[in-house]
Order: structure tokens, then sequence, then C-alpha cells
């Protein structure tokens, strides 16, 4: 890379491009996850599609590396590299809401506290994530599991259209109607075709929600994850709900005594009528005696924050998913072994539920297969102290390891670390002959590599 070559880019964007020797370099290179502390050459911090498309010819003829980043949250640090050019949409968060139509379109650097803050003021949403501060292009393009997945489906299936700057530079719009092959490759292909700089959505009437915290004594954990795997089956769909190991935090609603001890617990969601939240809970509650609850209506943004603050960015990140179509009782006794081992207040072992509505779609109408699968489990290591990496890290792959005869060949992409790139394969089932010619066709070179990479 020459200097005569970042200055050529300089003067074509509008957004601000940021080398090694420029004041505010190491603040632009950093990612969330503080295991990759990378040294781009170049960083691109893109105003707009325009940007972005002469960013990637810059890219493409660099050589190097290309990095696309929008909320950074990728455990891998697929969002920074050692020598090459990183692309940063964090700049770009225009939001325009249709009401009439029910439909958003968000720019690529949203974060979904960006999205949610927008939609909610119409009384409207969409399936977004459990963290506020991720990225909605990462998230919908791997799946887009969260709390509402039952009744409305993968963030992915309330994609409409997104704008897409392909491996040479060009713009396209991918949807039902235009570069339909694209369309079903991002979703749940990643970010293996280009960089998405808009998302258009469907958007549905949720305003407020009743949410629930259960946090049980270790002792009722079978009992918790028994309820948890039947309960699921035939809950209401306005019903988003998931079984968790934690550290417990400082909450108010958990007698002081107790912070720092490890617990078992459910996170619910209640997404239907108000006035039936508190009987939608009723349920958990009867799983046995509770070490302390939360139970409140909120706004719907509201939950999607509320463990924002365990989660900043600057931990040590190292994660691990997988996909059950049964939570069997081996796979329980796997977690009352290694859940109570939880390492940190910033870790989490969270089972999703995806099925309802996600079950309704066919394994073939998109890139995400496992339109079977009942549970996503993600095992995601955090911690703020580098020098606990090796005894924390070999926590999530025991962990995943115990498992790994429970579940499904393949997992959840936006769950994967840097060593999961032989699963690739079982993560796409029957979808990755065609993911492959998708590929080959819009990125021949594999410009975008830096993902869950499908190689062309």
């Amino acid at each position: 890379m020459t200097e005569a070559n970042v200055e050529a880019l300089q003067e074509q964007a509008r957004g601000t491009v940021i080398t090694p020797t420029d004041e505010g370099y190491d603040e632009a290179r950093a990612v969330y996850n503080a295991m990759h502390d990378r040294k781009p050459d170049v960083v691109i911090r893109c105003a707009d599609a325009g940007d972005v498309m002469a960013a990637v010819k810059f890219a493409a003829a660099h050589g190097g590396d290309l990095s696309v980043r929008g909320g950074s949250h990728s455990a891998p640090g697929f969002g920074t590299n050692d020598g090459g050019v990183v692309i940063d949409l964090a700049p770009m968060k225009g939001i325009r809401v249709d009401p009439a139509a029910r439909t958003v379109r968000a720019e690529g650097g949203c974060t979904w506290a960006d999205f949610n803050h927008a939609t909610n003021a119409f009384g409207l949403a969409t399936t977004g994530g459990i963290v506020s501060t991720t990225g909605i292009s990462g998230l919908t393009l791997g799946g887009g599991i969260g709390y509402l997945t039952r009744g409305l489906g993968l963030a992915l299936d309330n994609l409409i259209s997104a704008d897409v700057v392909t491996a040479d530079g060009q713009f396209l719009v991918a949807s039902e109607k235009e570069n339909e092959d694209l369309f079903w490759g991002l979703r749940g292909g990643g970010g293996n075709f280009g960089v998405v700089t808009s998302l258009e959505y469907r958007l549905h009437p949720i305003k407020d929600i009743m949410a629930g915290i259960f946090v049980f004594p270790q002792d009722r954990a079978r009992e918790m994850f028994q309820f948890y795997r039947e309960y699921v089956k035939t809950a209401p769909e306005e019903m988003g709900l998931y079984p968790a190991y934690l550290v417990a935090p400082p909450l108010p609603f958990l007698p002081e005594e107790e912070h720092g001890k490890t617990f078992c617990a459910i996170v619910a969601c209640w997404a239907g009528p108000l006035d039936k939240g508190e009987e939608a809970m009723a349920p958990i509650q009867a799983v046995g005696p509770r070490i302390g609850e939360m139970v409140a209506p909120m706004p719907y943004p509201a939950i999607n924050t509320l463990f924002d603050e365990l989660l900043p960015a600057g931990l040590q990140q190292y994660w691990k998913g997988s996909f059950a179509s049964e939570l069997t009782d081996g796979a329980i006794e796997a977690h009352l072994e290694y859940g109570p081992e939880i390492p940190t207040m910033n870790c989490a072992m969270h089972i999703y539920p995806i099925n309802g509505a996600c079950h309704r779609v066919s394994a073939d109408a998109t890139a995400f297969a496992y339109r079977d699968a009942t549970f996503a489990t993600v095992i995601a290591g955090a911690w703020p102290d580098a020098g606990d990496n090796e005894k924390n890290v070999k926590w999530v792959r025991d962990y995943y390891k115990a498992l790994e005869p429970h579940s499904d060949a393949g997992g959840y992409i936006n769950f994967m670390d840097a060593d999961d790139q032989g699963r690739i394969k079982d993560n796409y089932k029957g979808n990755y002959e065609r993911l492959v010619s998708i590929k080959k066709k819009y990125d021949p070179g594999n410009l975008f590599h830096l993902n869950q990479n499908i190689k062309p």
C-alpha cells in the first residue's frame, strides 16, 4: 500500500480514512473482543454506500485481508486484521420507519439499540438480539435469534431486501424480486457475499412487553431444564424464554448476600397482551422457590439492554455454539456438570428456543438450514483479565465437548469462534453447495473471507 493510494482514497471518501500514523488510530482499530489486538494498515470509517464502493475497490487492489465491521461484536475478531483494510460501517446509522407499511430501512452501522429506539416510537418491532450493542447486519445475516423469535421468526425471516456492495465494487439490491440468489444466500450466509450497506425489515405491532428474570438455587437446575424442554413445545408463541447459568450480579431483586454466587435462571419476554403477562409467567414460577425474581412491564427496547452492563467492550471473549432438536437427559447432565463452573459474571450459557415461527419456514427457503432444530445453545466466555484466558477458554471448550454427543453436527454461525471453520459444511447441511455456487458468482476471489468462510 502506497501513500499515494491512501491519499487517492481519502480524496474519494466522504468518511474518514485512518492509518497507523493518524491520531485516533488505536481507537479506530479496537474491536469489542479485546482478545484480538490487531493492527490494520487502514481503517475506512464509511459515511455512505459510495464510500463502501470505493473502499471495496481499494481493498481488492491492496491485496491483503479485508474486514467488514458493523457493531464489531464478532467473537472471532473478524472485524479487524493485521496489515489489511477495515471497512467500518459504524457512522452509517440512518433509519427510516414507514409506519403505514410497517417496514423500516436501516443502514449497516446500526446497532439494535439504534434500531429498537427508532421503531418503538411507532409501536413496532421485529426480531433482534439479546444485547443492544450488537450490530443489526451481522446478527441478521447469520440468522438473528432473539426474544421474539418464536412468534416472529428469525431476523432474516423478516428481511425484505438488502443493499449490497459486492467484491467488484458494484452496488446491488437483493430481494425476492432482484438478485434473488444473492438474497437467498445473504439470509444465513453471513458476510460472505459483500458489504450490506442497508437492510429493509418487516415490522410488527409490539411496543411494550412483560419481562421476567427468575433466579433459582442450583439444586433446582435439573427441574428447571426439564420444565423448559417440555414447556417450550407448547408455550404460546408470544413467549420468548431461555434458561441460563449466571454468577449473580448486584441486582436489586437479589439478596445482597447472594451477589457473586452461582445460580441457574430463566429469562422470559412476553410479547402478548400485557394484561396476560403475569399469567404467562406463572408456569415458570411453578418450577420452584426462587432466590429472587423480577417481573415487570417495560418498552421492548429495555429488555434488549438488560445485560449490556455485564458485556461492555474490552472483555476477553471466546464462544462456542450448537443446535439441538432435543434437550436430552444427557445434555442436562452436561449442563449440571459444567454450568456451575461458570467462571465470571460476564460469562453466559443460554439455550435459545428456535421453534414456533422458525419451524414454519422450509430448510431450503433461506441459507439458514436448521429449521428442524428446537434449541440453539451458546457458551459465551467473557472475562476482564487476559491472564485468565487459558483456563476460561478451557471451560468453554470442555462444556461444548460435553454437549457434542447430544447436539446436531452444525451450529449457529453467530456463535462460532475463529477455530470453527472446520464446521462450516455442517452449519449449512444441504444448503452448502448452493452457497458455494453463489459465492463463486459474487466473490470468486474470496475477498470476503474473514467470516465463517464459504470458499468459492
